[in-house]
């Protein structure tokens, strides 16, 4: 029997998830690929299969058009391929679903009385009614999107704004899951660790680079999260 001198059983830390949105919750790269060729198309540039797609892409958005046209777009492609790709992409958006596995990984997290958020750089007005159509919102400490001007922002001080805003969650013990290598960029800035999830923008081999875990599924991701702030 333990005496009252025993030191308490030592209890492994328990992770904070903070989950990206477009990619990773939600479902949606068919309909971005969809968006893309469109949008492409309406500016007489050949489409992209999703490999092709999923090896080119990356932020900022012009390295990715000059990666897929082999030069520098001019401004006034970049302000039609911008027009047209969001005119097609919310024209059926609200098709999306979340990605396999995602309602029960994210509605078990939290009845375990785990913490959990959202950040994205979707537009916030957006954002939250996109989770509460799919039925998850009530499971999240905080839900941030992009109030100001979208992904110029950059991720990494969304982040480090969204993580500021929750008192208590210790960026230590936080794990971004994402779909790109700008979320664990992110993730890294703010202190936190990330894990990347392959069933969005990126391919696995371009994921690699960003020297985080890197998964097929997000039962695996939630699963890795737990190990990596297991180990410190």
């Amino acid at each position: 029997m333990a005496s009252s001198q025993d030191p308490a059983p030592r209890r492994d830390p328990v992770p904070h998830l903070v989950w990206d949105w477009n990619g990773t919750l939600l479902h949606d790269i068919e309909i971005v690929l969809a968006a893309t060729n469109a949008a492409f198309a309406e500016v007489g540039i050949a489409g992209m299969t999703l490999e092709r797609y999923r090896e080119l892409y990356c932020v900022p958005i012009s390295e990715f058009q000059r990666r897929a046209l082999g030069r520098a777009v001019t401004a006034e492609e970049a302000r039609a391929l911008d027009e047209a790709f969001h005119r097609h992409y919310f024209a059926h958006s609200d098709t999306a679903a979340l990605a396999d596995g995602a309602a029960d990984l994210v509605t078990g997290w939290a009845r375990a009385g785990r913490t959990q958020s959202v950040c994205s750089l979707a537009e916030h007005d957006r954002l939250g009614p996109w989770l509460t159509r799919l039925g998850i919102a009530e499971h999240f400490l905080r839900v941030d999107g992009s109030r100001d001007a979208g992904p110029s922002v950059g991720k990494a001080a969304q982040m480090a704004r969204h993580l500021a805003a929750m008192a208590g969650v210790d960026p230590a013990r936080v794990v971004v899951i994402g779909d790109a290598a700008d979320d664990a960029r992110a993730a890294a800035h703010a202190g936190a660790k990330a894990v990347l999830y392959t069933g969005g923008s990126h391919s696995r081999r371009s994921l690699s680079g960003a020297g985080v875990p890197v998964v097929d599924s997000l039962a695996e991701a939630v699963s890795v999260a737990e190990e990596v702030v297991r180990r410190g």
